[in-house]
């Protein structure tokens, strides 16, 4: 990967290279494992529009006991309810520094390397961000704990309600996707089945049971194998993220259980007015060009869809323990 063809900002002496940082984003997106599950809603803020953002939503129609009309009576007329969710977006970014002497006299060039791993960081540090938008107990009310092997206690106002005494269970999820479908009624996030994204302790526990059903079982032809994707419970398709910033493997003060979500659609928005991408600075420290720089950078929000535990409204349950 060769730093060149990089472009001026202005006249600040700060160059972007769009080509090589898409060429970055997309490789780093295929490895991110949360990420992908955060759905763009098109809202298309663009610079000098201000920090906050408004991302509204429509609530859902009432069901009436009957739709059957009279001869002579007229349609009823639902009016539409909408929500509102307000992101404020942030930069983001990190940079490195590597000196003119080192891209002279070493063999590999630090310029290279330095964007290899500015691509790495970035991966994990957007996936991360993404998953602390799952978990915000200030935004998602739903949590599930499990109190048995079989029985577990949801509660609606961000809080576990118990510390679990052991991991999560095929009993557990049938509850989580019954919860789902039938109590808050949450489409699912593809076709029928809703998603779930957990700590390698939550995945490794639901491997032992018997009912654990393997990918090319279940995926029809046509259907994405996601990034990480182990394997179903009772409509659930189970994600493993295998790393502790982004999903910890304890939850709270419970060494049975990891963390975990699963939701369906509507879950996560990700708000960018810009993308991220590769910036370097040929005069990092004013010094003739002798010490260099790169970094990447963007502007984005990342946040709950909704933040209630409403019927038709929440879309995410947490599996956390006090």
């Amino acid at each position: 990967m060769q730093a060149h063809n990089w472009t001026e900002i202005g006249k600040t002496g700060i160059l972007e290279n769009h080509k090589i940082s898409d060429k970055l984003l997309k490789t780093a997106l295929a490895k991110c494992v949360v990420l992908p599950f955060c759905q763009d809603y098109g809202i298309g803020l663009g610079k000098n529009q201000g920090e906050y953002v408004n991302l509204m939503h429509v609530k859902a129609l009432p069901l009436p006991t009957s739709a059957r009309l009279e001869e002579d009576e007229r349609i009823p007329i639902d009016k539409l309810q909408f929500g509102n969710r307000v992101f404020r977006v942030a930069p983001y970014g990190r940079g490195v520094e590597y000196t003119e002497l080192a891209e002279d006299l070493s063999k590999f060039k630090p310029s290279n390397t330095v964007q290899k791993r500015l691509m790495e960081q970035a991966e994990q540090v957007l996936d991360t961000e993404a998953a602390n938008a799952f978990k915000n107990p200030q935004d998602v009310k739903i949590c599930f704990t499990p109190t048995s092997l079989t029985g577990g206690t949801f509660t609606t106002d961000g809080t576990p309600g118990a510390v679990a005494p052991v991991g999560l269970t095929f009993h557990h999820c049938r509850r989580l996707s019954g919860y789902l479908r039938d109590t808050i009624h949450a489409k699912p996030w593809e076709r029928n089945y809703y998603t779930g994204l957990g700590a390698y302790a939550v995945i490794a526990s639901l491997q032992e049971d018997r009912n654990w059903v393997l990918p090319h079982l279940y995926l029809q032809k046509g259907s994405f194998w996601w990034e990480g994707e182990m394997g179903m419970t009772d409509r659930i398709r189970w994600v493993e993220v295998n790393r502790t910033q982004a999903f910890s493997n304890t939850s709270g003060t419970s060494t049975a259980l990891g963390e975990a979500v699963v939701f369906g659609d509507e879950a996560v928005a990700l708000i960018e007015v810009v993308t991220w991408h590769l910036r370097a600075d040929e005069n990092y420290q004013n010094d003739f060009g002798r010490t260099k720089a790169a970094a990447w950078y963007g502007i984005m929000a990342f946040g709950s869809v909704w933040d209630t535990a409403n019927d038709g409204e929440a879309k995410i349950i947490r599996v956390a323990s006090l």
